[in-house]
């Protein structure tokens, strides 16, 4: 799950300003941050979690919450990799919170390789150049000093690089291993194909390789969000914003299996709503990435991968049978036929295996169980985010939303300061009440 815009969005906010609401994705912002569910059982890749309760922006309808934990993997366990850096070396890297962060954030990488690893690196600029190929992790310094070595200049044949990537990640392949292209880039992409669609093409063809896709973005100014995030969703991959060497550290060593040790491709959500508990329903966020319904069982459709030890958290909010709320044009209709079931809904996942093309399918029953009086510490940091990611966006859905109730909630939390990341968001959130303060004066 890609969680670039939280990080984008934090930026914006400590420099002074508040975003645009295209740059608001919020389940990116969701997915950012750590939650608390249950490790899966026996031979299932991940965990689901649901819980119900009210919803704090408006009394007539209710939040649910669907929490997914994939499976950890054990670091000694992990397979070989074959890593291709792929690094923008371009005139508009040439900023300090560029080509040097970037190099910050490999030679972290480089830390945690292993001596099975296999690494090659690929620039490009006005034309793409082979820095090291086929280099074996145990000789880390090696790949450390050609790193260090890189400067920025000329134009961005950004194709041109990610096709040698692609080739040389083709030839060293390790069938049983983990094969990846990381793209480091500011996503200004202007000499040959250019375009997110064109690229997006590119990119889906090169990821029938079996070769995955990591974008880490970087810098102010030209940054290119949408078409990094176009690339990474494409190319069975991840997207990732950095933008100081703590978030490089969080991404690039603490996150390391689940950014790049994919447990499963092509992940689907399908959910299906008894209409006689649930008469309306609308999803948070995940604007871009929802599917027609008859794609869910059909395995040619592309879904998301699912890397060791992610969580992915999912909202709705819920119109249930007794809301005095008319749903009219604001909620989608459900319009299936009730089945007599207890069942208020079942989420049903699809998913492969990493090396596998046909997909298994997973069911979990929500009953009244999952109905709770009051927010588990997970749903109320989850549901804090959604309406702070609504205020910032001026959804039409916010409501009773306000910055004061996302703070309310944000102090129920019982270890919210034990958190660094789930405090940096409190105290982002009261520098957002100082911006409004300040747009409200001028």
């Amino acid at each position: 799950m890609d969680t670039a815009s939280y990080a984008n969005i934090r930026r914006m906010i400590n420099s002074g300003y508040l975003p645009e609401a295209d740059a608001v994705r919020i389940e990116e912002m969701l997915n950012y941050f750590h939650y608390d569910y249950p490790e899966p059982n026996g031979d299932e890749p991940f965990s689901v979690s649901t819980e119900i309760s009210a919803c704090p922006w408006n009394p007539d309808t209710k939040l649910l919450m669907i929490g997914m934990q994939a499976k950890q993997i054990d670091k000694s366990e992990t397979k070989p990799s074959n890593l291709v850096f792929l690094i923008d070396v371009s005139g508009s890297m040439d900023e300090p919170d560029k080509l040097p962060l970037v190099k910050n954030a490999f030679l972290l990488l480089c830390e945690q390789l292993k001596d099975s690893d296999t690494v090659s690196i690929v620039t490009y600029a006005g034309e793409d150049r082979v820095v090291l190929e086929g280099e074996k992790g145990s000789d880390r310094q090696k790949i450390m000093n050609a790193i260090e070595n890189l400067d920025a200049g000329g134009s961005t044949a950004g194709a041109m690089g990610i096709e040698r990537a692609y080739a040389i990640s083709e030839k060293y392949f390790k069938p049983e291993g983990n094969n990846r292209v990381i793209l480091a880039t500011d996503g200004d992409l202007n000499v040959g194909v250019t375009s997110e669609g064109a690229l997006t093409k590119l990119i889906k063809k090169k990821k029938e390789s079996g070769v995955f896709l990591s974008v880490l973005g970087f810098g102010t100014g030209n940054i290119k969000d949408n078409k990094m995030e176009a690339l990474a969703d494409n190319g069975n991959g991840n997207y990732s914003y950095i933008d100081s060497r703590y978030e490089a550290r969080k991404v690039l060593v603490e996150e390391l299996g689940g950014n790049f040790f994919t447990v499963a491709k092509d992940v689907k959500f399908q959910l299906e709503f008894n209409p006689e508990y649930i008469k309306g329903y609308r999803l948070i966020g995940y604007e871009n990435r929802l599917m027609n319904d008859e794609d869910f069982e059909d395995d040619t459709k592309d879904g998301g991968e699912i890397g060791a030890g992610h969580r992915v958290t999912v909202l709705y909010e819920i119109v249930d049978k007794d809301s005095p709320m008319d749903i009219g044009n604001d909620l989608k209709y459900q319009n299936s036929t009730s089945k007599g079931s207890d069942e208020f809904l079942t989420v049903s996942i699809r998913y492969k295996e990493p090396d596998a093309d046909t997909s298994k399918e997973l069911n979990y029953p929500v009953k009244e169980d999952s109905v709770k009086k009051e927010m588990s510490d997970n749903m109320k940091f989850a549901t804090a985010i959604a309406e702070t990611g609504m205020l910032l966006r001026d959804s039409e859905y916010k409501k009773n939303s306000s910055y004061e109730n996302v703070l309310e909630l944000l102090d129920s939390i019982s270890d919210i300061k034990s958190d660094r990341d789930k405090l940096e968001f409190m105290l982002l959130v009261n520098k957002i009440m100082d911006l409004n303060k300040d747009i409200k004066k001028e």
